[in-house]
């Protein structure tokens, strides 16, 4: 609430489909924070739109894909919209099959015909062009998507790029940038993505999805040119930065704009440790097999960064994902006022 100056619409991560199609209140809306956090929001003339998330693939094509429980669905977020007076809703449903295209595409058609003056907004994948995606001929089914950008330009108010957790999908970038390079949004991947996408989305609806987060990875210096990563887990810039600070090291602004740093951790960390719980044994001795691992993160600088391109794209705006506390505290310096 201290930094609603900064922004014109929050999207709270609050409501998502259970596997018959009906919409579960995750957030607990009625209940603190979440209750205090809208009436600001509201005060301020911040518009909320939450976020309904769905991430089973195999569930959304059966709901999808089936006319009755389609419609239920598009009337039940209409009736949610409407009953908790948002100012519209955000549709994330990640996981989609490729043949679940066009009942999705018919479920946008749906809800945007029903919400009348309240918004639909879509959440969609970063696409990497083709030619930057693989060496050589691309693999049958290389550019099959479970989206239709062409009914989501049609059918959505606004659009929101997820373009981050790049990692090694661009071929080319990987190959022009010397050392290890794993980045989570990389500016020059950015501007690929962006313009790829407006050749069927309108700029006035793009909204540039941008990260506040990092990776932490395993690497290993492979025998001929270039690494392989193993993802050890996500982490907010604190954890980098008191890393940094324990052993002494400091961050690197790399080539993609964002940050790392490389150690040499003494013993493995166990599978299924918590970043926040590391024990001290992380030391900067090299590793018996060779491997390093590198922390990777997105801070005020490269948030900065994203602001100036979606500017300079002619872009609607941008969307800071995530706001929980534990980004950047510099990142509200980064962002436009209203």
């Amino acid at each position: 609430m201290e930094h609603f100056d900064v922004l014109t619409e929050v999207n709270p991560f609050g409501y998502s489909v259970k596997s018959n199609g009906t919409i579960a209140d995750t957030m607990k809306v009625h209940e603190e924070p979440w209750a205090s956090f809208i009436a600001a929001a509201r005060a301020k003339k911040i518009r909320v739109i939450p976020t309904l998330m769905w991430s089973n693939g195999a569930d959304i094509h059966r709901i999808l894909s089936n006319t009755e429980t389609r419609i239920n669905l598009e009337d039940s977020i209409t009736a949610l919209v409407n009953g908790e007076e948002y100012d519209g809703i955000e549709i994330d449903f990640e996981g989609k099959y490729a043949e679940t295209r066009p009942y999705f595409s018919t479920f946008l058609r749906g809800l945007y015909q029903r919400m009348g003056k309240k918004w639909v907004m879509c959440d969609i994948e970063p696409r990497t062009p083709i030619s930057s995606r693989y060496e050589g001929t691309p693999p049958k089914g290389a550019g099959e998507y479970a989206n239709d950008y062409s009914a989501i330009n049609k059918y959505c108010d606004r659009v929101k790029i997820m373009a981050y957790d790049q990692g090694s999908i661009d071929v080319k970038l990987n190959a022009a940038n010397f050392g290890p390079y794993i980045p989570i949004a990389d500016s020059t991947w950015v501007e690929k993505v962006v313009n790829l996408t407006a050749q069927t989305i309108l700029k006035k609806k793009l909204v540039l999805g941008i990260p506040t987060y990092g990776y932490e990875y395993n690497v290993t210096s492979l025998s001929e040119d270039g690494y392989r990563y193993t993802l050890q887990w996500a982490f907010n810039p604190r954890y980098a930065l008191d890393l940094a600070k324990e052993f002494n090291l400091t961050p690197v602004r790399n080539f993609a704009g964002e940050l790392n740093i490389t150690y040499f951790p003494a013993v493995p960390p166990p599978p299924d440790a918590n970043p926040l719980d590391l024990p001290k044994a992380l030391a900067q001795t090299t590793a018996s097999d060779g491997t390093f691992n590198i922390a990777w993160w997105s801070d005020a600088k490269a948030i900065a960064e994203k602001v100036a391109l979606a500017r300079k794209l002619g872009l609607r705006g941008v969307a800071i994902f995530k706001i929980d506390g534990g980004g950047d505290p510099a990142l509200w310096e980064a962002l436009p006022r209203r």
